[in-house]
């Protein structure tokens, strides 16, 4: 194929070494974490190259600069939640009594998708 239109990387290290390399033409890279730990560099030439933009997006600093922001797209996340458009994939649901294993499920990188806390 031509390669992927839009990249969210959340890991690093060699997955998003991989991403720069499947990335198609005027495509681009969102970085949003180092979950592999590494965090990875890229040519100036490959971004020419391919006429790819690569940026950030600490979703974090925006409760600072701009809350509304947060909130509203809380809101419509929800929205498209509950409209059945978006799926978040749940690894496992938690009783808070059992806040310590969701927290080593989370630390030990066992878990995949979303942990929930559910009351009790």
């Amino acid at each position: 194929g031509n390669g992927v239109n839009v990249i969210f990387d959340p890991v690093g290290g060699d997955v998003f070494d991989k991403s720069t390399k499947c990335i198609a033409w005027e495509g681009r890279i969102v970085i949003i974490g180092f979950a592999s730990g590494r965090i990875p560099e890229i040519s100036a030439n490959r971004i020419l190259l391919k006429n790819i933009a690569v940026t950030g997006l600490f979703w974090g600093n925006y409760m600072m600069h701009n809350p509304f922001l947060v909130k509203e797209t809380h809101t419509k996340l929800c929205k498209l939640y509950e409209e059945g458009k978006i799926k978040p994939v749940i690894y496992k649901t938690y009783a808070l009594n059992a806040l310590p294993d969701a927290f080593e499920a989370l630390g030990s990188r066992k878990s995949y998708g979303k942990i929930v806390l559910a009351p009790e």
